[in-house]
């Protein structure tokens, strides 16, 4: 009956239309009470229960048609179905449209019923008025009862529905938050590497001739480079292709390796100075400690690419009470002919106030990792020309102990 309503209120009008027709046939006509010829019973009366099958879909043009056709219907004592449409139809307008409407046609159903009997009234008038009453009454108050059940059911499904909304909406914001934390980490591992490949594949070229050790330390050192920047690759691709933690992972690099980064990035030509207080890595929590490796990895990455050649680079690494400090700078050219004044990041709870501008680089997949690494965890990131001449980055991320 849920899945086709218009098949049981199908039913309902034939059940109806057999019943006064059978009541046509077995009734006995007499001198004081003659029937009407069939040609004029049979129509009013398929007429008269016709409407009952769009009770659902059209429910007051049908249900005020049913009142219509039941004044000749009544009138000529056809037989019950007037009565009972006039019954079911209160309840569907309660049900489907309404309180408002469902008053509306019960008081055009009294006046309708009033006059009829003001102009005929039949013997019994006060039965059948009392039993009209107790009708309608239990009609509205199962109405009453179905249309605050359909009006659960449809908050329910509103309330699905949006919870709905609001997990695919959560779904998608959680994909792309995972999806540029991927992009980070893919951006930091291939492209440091390429970098070094790069620049000790020209120094090889360059020594191959004069320099055969040189050339050869520069091959081992772009070996050791892919071997490293593939092991990381098929660490990023197995995350991706699990779907469970039962396989043991790889360990992410962390702040304690950034003396193995230094001396990488000497091999592949630049001189750098990595200076790190006493207790500026101690109990720092694993998220900052990548947070500090990777900003530290690409811009020493940048220094390799863009400074120059000639150029040194200064690590430092200070805690001042629950913020790290890391300062990157070179000596080298950079890029200072593409850069745009812009104001200082945003300013973390626990970071020093801001200093004089800057000048940041808007572009470039490095600098948005760096930027949205510091961002995470409430800090700041600087980048620009140093005080001295060359380039430098300034990070500062607050360091959140457990308590």
């Amino acid at each position: 009956m849920r899945a086709h309503p218009m098949a049981g209120d199908s039913f309902i009008a034939v059940v109806l239309l057999l019943t006064d027709l059978l009541f046509f046939v077995a009734a006995v006509e007499t001198p004081e009470v003659p029937m009407p010829p069939w040609y004029v019973v049979v129509p009013l009366d398929i007429a008269m229960v016709v409407p009952l099958i769009f009770r659902r879909k059209a429910t007051l043009w049908s249900t005020y048609l049913l009142l219509a056709i039941g004044i000749p219907h009544g009138a000529l004592e056809l037989g019950a179905a007037s009565g009972l449409a006039i019954m079911i139809s209160v309840y569907s307008v309660l049900v489907y449209v309404g309180r408002k409407q469902g008053l509306l046609f019960l008081l055009a159903t009294i006046v309708t019923s009033v006059i009829q009997l003001w102009v005929d009234p039949p013997e019994d008038v006060w039965v059948l008025a009392i039993i009209g009453v107790f009708a309608i009454a239990l009609c509205w108050t199962l109405g009453e009862f179905a249309g605050a059940r359909r009006a659960y059911h449809e908050e329910v499904e509103a309330r699905l529905h949006l919870l709905e909304t609001e997990r695919d909406q959560a779904t998608r914001i959680a994909v792309g938050e995972e999806r540029g934390r991927i992009a980070r980490e893919l951006h930091d591992v291939v492209a440091h590497a390429v970098s070094v490949m790069v620049v000790q594949a020209d120094g090889a070229s360059y020594a191959v001739d004069g320099n055969p050790e040189m050339a050869k330390r520069a091959l081992q050192t772009i070996s050791e480079t892919g071997r490293g920047a593939l092991a990381e690759l098929r660490r990023l691709l197995d995350v991706l292709r699990s779907d469970g933690d039962d396989e043991p992972r790889v360990p992410q690099p962390d702040a304690s390796a950034l003396t193995d980064l230094a001396d990488r990035i000497r091999q592949a030509g630049v001189p750098v100075t990595l200076a790190i207080g006493s207790e500026a890595l101690v109990g720092l929590p694993a998220g900052v400690s990548l947070g500090v490796y990777r900003i530290v990895q690409e811009s020493l990455t940048n220094t390799l690419k863009h400074a120059g050649q000639g150029a040194q680079a200064e690590v430092r690494v200070r805690r001042e009470a629950d913020v790290i400090d890391v300062v990157v700078a070179d000596d080298g050219a950079g890029r200072a002919k593409q850069l745009v004044p812009t104001t200082a990041t945003r300013t973390a709870p626990h970071a020093a106030p801001a200093g004089p501008r800057r000048l940041s680089v808007p572009g470039g997949n490095g600098l948005i990792g760096m930027r949205e690494r510091a961002n995470v965890f409430g800090g700041t990131l600087e980048v620009g020309p140093a005080p001295g001449g060359g380039w430098q980055v300034h990070a500062r991320l607050p360091v959140r102990l457990a308590t």
